[in-house]
């Protein structure tokens, strides 16, 4: 029998690896593998604190203490950068946000039989782990799930009258749930159910208003349909108070968010004025725009575009809100070179056709803001080819104890 290795780095997706290249779920740097593939603790494995951890896909990192999860975290965006040669000069001590601080969350619900189920996928499966306890979410969002299963059963139910009995009288039900927390409180969004008749309407009204939710809407296949909502929904960014459109994206955490903030406000204090692109509800715009900075924020979503410049024409900052697809078309050269800075936070998948377009302008200094390592090293490649230095990196965890990173980034020509 083979002897035991030593677990000596967290991979990306992570999973343990021994150096003879060895994999083990579950496992922490210092660790021993056994020949059977067992773990032997080391002095940082600790015990996970959620009783899904090991069957709910959520979380791949809970049994890491506080440093070695730090230092997963940078890793995975230093090693973004060494990969492909950007020659970072700095890289700052990553940010986590804490335990029950994340105020979005997007489950599952399914029933059977008259049972519901709300939760995340089981790792690797398509099905549910359900939820008795999520330590990574904040408590009001959490709060909510339990009674949320009764309010489904009654729609669920609704959904099968008028079927014929047999094989529908006990039609599976499934819907997709968006929680967030809001100014107002919990934005509650129901998709794939309906509510064709006044008690289910009824029903959903009462649950509203007796768990206090900001909002309440329900997505038949034809878009969110507002049942509920005493006050208009706002979410605060950097004091502007912002309508928030059902399924908007909001940054994980208020924590995660203001260390992204700080890192923008800082790299580009003195500038101008400033291109926000894929700007969203303005996150960063309005971070920056005051009596010294004018931002034009570029946004393709028609929902938070408006939201954006509804805020902007209330707050009275320099805030001009452009409703623009930057894949389809990006802001050129010549419309670049207006800008002091640019600032851009794209989607998951990059922004190569707008990074192109910035390496042919004259702007002279460039913030990235990445929720991908891979797809942010290949467009950082671009701009240090163009003549850009990588000046700086922030790691950021707000997806505590799972292999999300993100990060900000200051380019300097």
């Amino acid at each position: 029998m083979s002897q035991a290795e030593e677990i000596i780095r967290i991979a990306a997706k992570g999973d343990g690896v021994t150096a003879s290249g060895r994999f083990a779920w579950g496992a922490a740097p210092g660790d021993l593998l056994r020949a059977d593939g067992t773990l032997e603790w080391g002095p940082h494995h600790v015990a996970p604190v959620c009783r899904h951890f090991g069957q709910c896909g959520g979380c791949q990192l809970q049994q890491l203490d506080e440093q070695t999860l730090a230092d997963f975290v940078e890793a995975r965006v230093s090693n973004a950068s060494t990969a492909h040669e950007l020659g970072a000069e700095q890289i700052a001590a990553p940010h986590l946000s804490p335990p029950g601080s994340r105020r979005r969350a997007s489950l599952r619900a399914e029933s059977s039989q008259g049972r519901v189920v709300i939760g995340y996928r089981e790792a690797r499966s398509h099905r549910l782990v359900e939820l008795a306890e999520c330590p990574v979410l904040r408590p009001e969002l959490v709060a909510v799930l339990g009674p949320l299963r009764k309010l489904l059963i009654t729609l669920g139910q609704g959904q099968s009258k008028g079927k014929s009995k047999g094989k529908h009288a006990h039609a599976k039900m499934t819907a997709d749930i968006e929680l967030t927390l809001c100014d107002q409180g919990v934005d509650l969004g129901i998709k794939g159910l309906s509510a064709e008749s006044l008690a289910l309407t009824e029903a959903m009204l009462d649950f509203a208003r007796d768990h206090g939710l900001a909002r309440l809407t329900l997505d038949s296949g034809y878009g969110p349909d507002t049942v509920w909502e005493p006050e208009p929904v706002t979410i605060t960014l950097s004091g502007v108070a912002v309508p928030f459109p059902p399924g908007s994206f909001l940054q994980a955490t208020e924590d995660g968010e203001a260390a992204l903030v700080a890192a923008a406000k800082e790299w580009l204090a003195g500038c101008g004025t400033v291109a926000d692109l894929f700007s969203g509800l303005g996150t960063f715009a309005f971070a920056l725009a005051g009596p010294d900075t004018k931002v034009l924020a570029a946004e393709a979503a028609r929902d938070a575009h408006l939201a954006c410049k509804t805020a902007a024409g209330v707050s009275g900052k320099p805030v001009h809100a452009l409703h623009r697809d930057l894949f389809r078309n990006p802001l050129l050269a010549e419309e670049l070179n207006r800008f002091a800075a640019v600032l851009l936070d794209p989607p998951r998948a990059g922004a190569r056709e707008q990074v192109e377009r910035i390496a042919d302008s004259s702007v002279a200094r460039v913030v990235y803001i990445s929720c991908n390592p891979s797809s942010w090293a290949r467009d950082a490649a671009l701009l240090v080819d163009a003549g850009f230095a990588l000046k700086e990196l922030r790691p950021v965890g707000q997806f505590r104890w799972s292999t999300h990173v993100e990060l900000a980034s200051l380019f300097v020509r």
